[in-house]
């Protein structure tokens, strides 16, 4: 790829439609710092759908956040235009740009569940932000997004539907403001197969039949091939080279199986977790049984909606079970994290499906890695720092990343962090909730090959909740099964996921 404009792929829909956004050799970077973005053109048309393609690194999210005028702080244009339905979002005052984002175009981010106020029903979050709040409208607007309005969903809260709806229902309060331009961030990550399928025919129908221009930042191909009109694919970053801690480690290859005899690992008997909603209660565990051994990979798998994520919080004691037994290495463990003693916190952590869910973007990495070391680590202040270099070196990070904000990192960087994060405890399990669902295929690759080192090197007992099923076969040791909240089956990963 040449240091100019990305090649643009062009299917064979008509390009007469309106153009409403374009860029010309657009640059961002962080003055003094990294280059976000190297320079980029494209043109978005109404009634068409453009996909941003590219590594981790190489500025899909930060090319969506420009075109809404929302850069990461201390970011700038530092070469080419940008044009969004005639200004140019960096020239507008706040006002023009609040007016811009809430009538003209709407974004959906890569976990649109964080975005979805907790305390608020579904038909509320829709109808917040609607030119028509009616409750037939929002109702129809739940309708086009592929969502069931007979079963109460509409009153439900988020944290009682699934990842896929949780996807849906921000879709369906972006397009509520009735916008021109839509911008989604890998629409697709964290869902299965079929949901995939399902939200590229969506995003089809919705460009079709509203002229929507839509703009997607996205690695996954087969969602690219299903809808994309244009495909704009963005330089890779330049290679980061790092002080070679890693070679005098032992190879890790694949996650293989550690045999311990120590303790008997995380395990959950029964659990049973339940929502209360308008229709009626819905089960979203039902008497669910887990186990993970001490120093193996276990992988929880199944369609969106089956309870994946809800056990693994259940584990890090984030969400309550109704009743069951947890326990760890054969000691009771509470079922919320206040309850739990010091060290249960220490020893079981959770990698979130969003970093940034776990990084505030107003700090420093940092400072970010710095507190958990403050809290479980007994080290004095002068020695976090050259803690925080470490941690930063284990994940295979510069040490001079300590000083940068979440904002100014790649998806796969701010993951890097996010497990680095996990790891200032010294815990014994690492939970994981689709942390490569965001990713290009290749990084997604490493990430999995740096959990199988740090599971190698610390001992670390890995659980991993995915829909990439090819992962799970070749990093994981064992399987469990989910499907409308019941375990099917688990066992040894090779027979229940045999080369998938």
């Amino acid at each position: 790829m040449s240091d100019t404009a990305p090649a643009t792929e062009h299917r064979s829909t008509p390009t007469t439609a309106t153009p409403v956004a374009s860029a010309t050799g657009l640059e961002i970077r962080i003055p003094d710092g990294p280059v976000l973005l190297h320079p980029a053109s494209l043109t978005v048309r109404a009634g068409q759908i453009t996909a941003l393609t590219g590594p981790s690194g190489s500025g899909k999210t930060t090319l969506l956040r420009a075109l809404i005028g929302h850069l990461p702080d201390g970011a700038a244009i530092t070469a080419g235009t940008l044009d969004v339905l005639g200004h140019s979002p960096a020239d507008l005052g706040p006002e023009e740009l609040r007016l811009l984002r809430r009538t003209r175009i709407a974004y959906v981010g890569q976990d649109p569940g964080s975005a979805l106020n907790p305390r608020m029903k579904i038909r509320s979050i829709v109808a917040e932000t609607a030119t028509d709040p009616s409750d037939e409208a929002v109702l129809g607007l739940l309708r086009e997004c592929r969502l069931p309005v007979d079963d109460g969903l509409p009153d439900r809260r988020p944290t009682a539907i699934s990842g896929g709806q949780q996807r849906r229902v921000a879709l369906a309060r972006a397009l509520a403001r009735t916008p021109e331009i839509l911008l989604l961030d890998e629409p697709t990550a964290g869902l299965d197969s079929a949901l995939r399928d399902e939200i590229a025919e969506l995003l089809r129908d919705l460009a079709t039949s509203r002229g929507l221009a839509v703009v997607m930042a996205c690695h996954d191909p087969e969602l690219v091939e299903a809808c994309a009109d244009h495909v704009v694919r963005l330089d890779a970053p330049q290679p980061v080279h790092l002080p070679s801690q890693r070679a005098a480690a032992p190879d890790a290859g694949p996650m293989s199986p550690v045999s311990k005899e120590d303790g008997e690992g995380l395990r959950a008997q029964g659990i049973r977790v339940a929502y209360n909603h308008r229709a009626g209660r819905q089960q979203a565990l039902d008497s669910v049984d887990f186990a993970a051994a001490p120093g193996t990979a276990t992988g929880i798998v199944g369609p969106s909606g089956s309870g994946k994520t809800t056990l693994l919080r259940v584990l890090a004691g984030l969400h309550p079970a109704d009743s069951g037994r947890l326990t760890l290495d054969g000691h009771r463990l509470a079922f919320t994290a206040r309850k739990r003693r010091r060290e249960h916190h220490r020893r079981i952590q959770l990698v979130p499906q969003n970093p940034l869910d776990a990084l505030n973007p107003s700090r420093t990495v940092g400072a970010a890695l710095a507190r958990p070391l403050r809290l479980h680590s007994g080290l004095a202040r002068p020695q976090i720092a050259g803690k925080v270099g470490e941690l930063l070196e284990q994940v295979e990070l510069p040490a001079d990343f300590a000083a940068r904000y979440p904002g100014e990192l790649s998806g796969g960087q701010r993951q890097r962090v996010s497990i680095a994060r996990a790891l200032a405890t010294d815990p014994g399990y690492l939970l994981c909730d689709e942390i490569t669902s965001a990713l290009d295929p290749e990084t997604a690759i490493t990430v999995m090959e740096l959990l199988a080192r740090l599971r190698t090197e610390r001992g670390l007992t890995v659980v991993m909740v995915s829909h990439e099923l090819h992962l799970i076969a070749a990093y994981t040791d064992t399987v469990h099964l989910l499907e409308t909240g019941r375990l099917t089956a688990r066992g040894v990963t090779a027979e229940l996921v045999p080369g998938a």
